[in-house]
């Protein structure tokens, strides 16, 4: 669990870096300046791709958290929907993960 907590606090450190290279990169883009066309679309398309980005570091840190407050409170590792353990290699791959892999799968699809 340390080596998980650890690792978890280490994702927490990087997506903060993301995050503000993220805000750097998603500034409004000047329609007054005086560039072509096609340079302005693909400007316009760089800030919706950095936007898209930033959100999700931004949901990311939420779960980071979220995982973070589990580890302090003694719950971290338990699924969240049906209480089962989430095997160790689940959580060294997405430390921040709340569901098992059945669980997950059953939410991505719809299946609650």
């Amino acid at each position: 669990m340390a080596e998980l907590a650890e690792a978890l606090r280490a994702l927490q450190a990087q997506l903060a870096e993301q995050l503000e290279s993220a805000r750097a990169s998603s500034k409004a883009v000047d329609l007054d300046e005086p560039i072509g066309r096609l340079s302005r679309v693909d400007a316009l398309q760089q800030q919706s791709m950095a936007k898209a980005s930033r959100r999700r570091s931004e949901l990311r840190v939420q779960q980071v958290a979220a995982a973070l407050n589990r580890v302090d409170d003694g719950t971290y590792g338990e699924c969240r929907r049906c209480d089962d353990p989430i095997p160790y290699k689940r959580l060294s791959a997405r430390p921040e993960s709340p569901y098992c892999v059945p669980c997950q799968t059953d939410i991505e699809s719809g299946r609650l």
